[in-house]
């Protein structure tokens, strides 16, 4: 999906806890990219660094979730992370007050699971690669994709079980919640569809000892982004920054 470039009057807010200089700045060129985004139209803030503080969501178009080292269901979390999920939870609250526009990214899942009482665990867990997704249920974001497309996955925590109070979006075979949506305006996918394949070879380097993969298994998981049409997911950021941007 293309179209012309996207410069709102109220950028997007990136929130990114990826201690690694260069996997925190691709995730930005990701995101914005996808989005179709300018460079004035979206702002990161890498909670790694620094507490999130008050945010006054009226200043942005939307809120994104991008991904994190992180686990919501760890069983030992570290003071950083703590500060962190802290600091998430009390901006989820206002969210979900506001029904204010939020997409979350893989550890989306977690966070925004986590604030309407999913149960998140490792039971769904992928490792890292190509998988085939399908389409539960029309929604605004999905408006124009197939009822099947190819995306990207890695993550070592899933929704084990949904509440009533969000709405399944997106299942796949190994991982039934793929993406969901809670009230009208936030979402969260389990799947990334910021990335392309050269993104998704790069963030596999950076995190190559983070235990998503063994290193015998790179090429492999490389080899399954050819000759696959993995731009389809592109649609559901560009729509979502359409939809949102103000």
């Amino acid at each position: 999906m293309s179209g012309p470039t996207l410069h709102p009057r109220k950028p997007f807010l990136l929130l990114s806890t990826r201690p690694e200089d260069v996997a925190a700045a691709a995730e930005l060129r990701s995101f914005r990219d996808k989005m179709g985004l300018g460079v004035d139209g979206i702002v990161q803030t890498r909670l790694e660094a620094r507490p999130l503080g008050r945010v006054d969501v009226r200043d942005y178009s939307g809120i994104i979730l991008g991904g994190s080292p992180f686990n919501a269901s760890d069983a030992v979390k570290s003071p950083l992370q703590l500060r962190v999920e802290a600091d998430l939870a009390l901006l989820m609250d206002e969210v979900l007050d506001r029904d204010f526009p939020l997409f979350g990214a893989c550890y989306g899942v977690g966070t925004v699971g986590t604030a309407i009482g999913a149960t998140i665990d490792e039971t769904y867990g992928e490792k890292p690669q190509v998988i085939e997704v399908s389409l539960v249920r029309e929604d605004p974001l999905l408006e124009g994709m197939p009822e099947t497309f190819h995306t990207m996955v890695g993550h070592k925590e899933a929704v084990a079980s949904l509440p009533d109070v969000a709405t399944l979006l997106v299942t796949g075979e190994n991982c039934p919640t793929q993406m969901f949506r809670v009230q009208d305006n936030v979402y969260a996918t389990q799947f990334h569809p910021e990335l392309a394949p050269a993104q998704f070879e790069e963030r596999l380097r950076i995190y190559a000892n983070a235990g998503y993969y063994e290193p015998h298994e790179l090429d492999e998981i490389l080899a399954g982004t050819r000759g696959v049409d993995l731009t389809v997911d592109d649609r559901i950021l560009r729509t979502f920054a359409q939809r949102y941007a103000r």
